[in-house]
């Protein structure tokens, strides 16, 4: 059992550094999903409030997003 150690020793930083990977990587993809549910209320507003008004110009700032 005492030469299972250094294996386990040398094993800890890797399965550290892959742990904060992926930690960093679902953070990065939460933050753009949030991202985009946020730009397409704001979007979905936007255009609500162009339609209450009875607005039908744009206002030079849309874009399309492929």
């Amino acid at each position: 059992m005492s030469g299972v150690w250094p294996y386990i020793a040398a094993l800890i930083p890797s399965a550290g550094v892959g742990v904060l990977f992926w930690i960093v990587i679902k953070n990065m993809v939460e933050g753009d999903r949030k991202e985009r549910l946020a730009h397409s209320q704001w979007d979905a507003t936007r255009a609500q409030s162009q339609e209450k008004d009875g607005d039908s110009t744009n206002s030079g700032d849309d874009h399309k997003n492929g």
